[in-house]
C-alpha cells in the first residue's frame, strides 16, 4: 500500500541543490490583518490605517511586513521544518514589495547547506526562502536555518556545505515601495515626532512595555500561518513536556512593543541576521529593547533607512544585557534580530 502520509522530512533527505515547491497558495484577505492585529499589540500607522498608507504615496493598505514573512513562513514549514528540534536563525532577508488585501501568496525553497551535529543524531539545514504573488512576482526572500531530527541515526552524514553568508543587507540593496513619499508623513496621527535625523548610531532604547504569552495566544498564531511543526503542537515531541513557542511568534511580539520608540520605522526593508536564543513557553513574558546600529539615506524623497538591533528578552534580565564576559547572551534573552526599517527623515 502506498503511504498516503506525510511524515515531513528528515536531515538524511535533504540535499545541497534541492528545490522545495511548497502546497497550499495563500490568498490573505483583510481578516489576516484584524487577526495579526489582535494577537499582537501592532500598532504602526502606515499598516493600521488605508488613509494613512495612501497619503504616504501607496495604493492601499498593505500588509504588516511580518504577516508576510510569517504566511511565506507557514508554507515551509511541511517541507523544512516538520521534523526540526528549533529554527535557529535568519539571514540575508528582503521584502521586496507590498502585499495587498487578496494577493495569493505561493513559496519555494532551495537548500543551500547542510552539516551534521556532534550526537549524530540531528543536522542543521540551511535554505533560501522565496515568496511570489499571483503574478509570480517576488515578494519576499531570505535565508534560514534549522535544526532537524535524523530517521536513522545510524545513516552516514551528507558532505558538510555551510554557506557563505552575508552579514548585513548593504543598503545599496533595500527595496523601497514603488510610490513611497514620507514628504507628507504625518507624526501626529503616527504617535510619536521622532524621525530618522532624531536618531543616533548607538542609541539604546528600552520599550518599556511588557506582555506574557498565553498558550491560546501561541496556538492561534500557529493556526494561522499554518505552521504545522510538531513541537509547536504536540507536547510529546519534546523530553521535557511543553509546547515550544513558535520563534516568529516572540519576532512579532518584540517587534510589536518596539512601537514604543520606534512608532515612526513602520516598513521592515531587510532582515539582516537573527538568532532565536533561547526557548519561550506559555507564562513567560516578553520585554523587549533596541540599539540604533547604522542609518542610510535613500533615493526615495523623505525616505531614511535605520538598522536596528531588536532584542527580546524575559524580565529577569535587565535592559541592554546582551553577552556576558564570556562572549555567550546573557540569560533570559529570548531573540537577537538585526533589520533594516524605513522611516520618515
Amino acid at each position: 500500500m502506498t503511504l498516503k502520509t506525510n511524515p515531513g522530512r528528515f536531515f538524511e533527505d535533504y540535499t545541497v541543490g534541492q528545490t522545495l515547491h511548497h502546497a497550499v497558495p495563500r490568498t490573505l484577505s483583510g481578516g489576516e490583518k484584524a487577526l495579526y492585529h489582535a494577537l499582537y499589540p501592532a500598532r504602526h500607522a502606515f499598516y493600521s490605517s488605508t488613509q494613512f498608507a495612501a497619503a504616504c504615496g501607496l495604493p492601499g493598505g498593505p500588509f504588516d511586513d511580518l504577516i508576510v514573512f510569517h504566511t511565506i513562513f507557514g508554507k515551509s514549514v511541511p517541507d523544512v521544518s516538520l521534523n526540526a528540534v528549533a529554527n535557529l536563525g535568519y539571514a540575508e532577508g528582503r521584502w521586496l514589495r507590498p502585499v495587498f488585501p487578496g494577493d495569493t501568496l505561493n513559496a519555494t525553497s532551495k537548500v543551500i547547506g547542510l552539516k551534521e551535529n556532534s550526537n549524530g543524531k540531528t543536522g542543521v539545514v540551511w535554505v533560501r526562502t522565496t515568496g511570489q504573488n499571483a503574478t509570480g512576482d517576488d515578494v519576499l526572500d531570505y535565508v534560514r536555518w534549522v535544526m532537524v531530527r535524523k530517521r536513522d541515526n545510524d545513516a552516514p552524514p551528507p558532505a558538510t556545505v555551510i554557506p557563505d553568508l552575508a552579514p548585513v543587507v548593504t543598503p545599496d540593496n533595500l527595496i523601497v515601495p514603488q510610490g513611497l513619499d514620507f514628504t507628507r508623513y504625518n507624526t501626529t496621527k503616527a504617535g510619536e515626532p521622532h524621525r530618522w535625523g532624531d536618531y543616533d548610531i548607538g542609541e539604546t532604547i528600552d520599550h518599556v512595555d511588557r506582555v506574557t504569552v498565553e498558550e491560546s495566544d501561541h496556538m492561534a498564531a500557529t493556526r494561522l500561518w499554518q505552521n504545522t511543526a510538531k513541537v509547536h503542537f504536540d507536547t510529546t515531541h519534546r523530553d521535557d513536556g511543553k509546547r515550544l513557542i513558535y520563534g516568529g511568534h516572540v519576532l512579532s511580539m518584540a517587534r510589536a512593543l518596539s512601537f514604543n520608540g520606534l512608532a515612526n520605522a513602520p516598513i521592515m526593508a531587510a532582515l539582516n541576521a537573527g538568532t532565536h536564543v533561547s526557548p519561550l513557553f506559555a507564562g513567560d513574558t516578553i520585554c523587549a529593547w533596541s540599539q540604533v546600529l547604522d542609518k542610510a539615506e535613500t533615493s526615495t524623497p523623505g525616505v531614511g533607512a535605520i538598522r536596528l538591533r531588536l532584542v527580546a528578552h524575559k524580565p529577569e534580565t535587565a535592559p541592554f544585557a546582551l553577552r556576558g564576559d564570556d562572549g555567550k547572551y546573557a540569560p533570559g534573552v529570548l531573540l537577537d534580530l538585526d533589520y533594516w526599517a524605513l522611516m520618515p527623515t
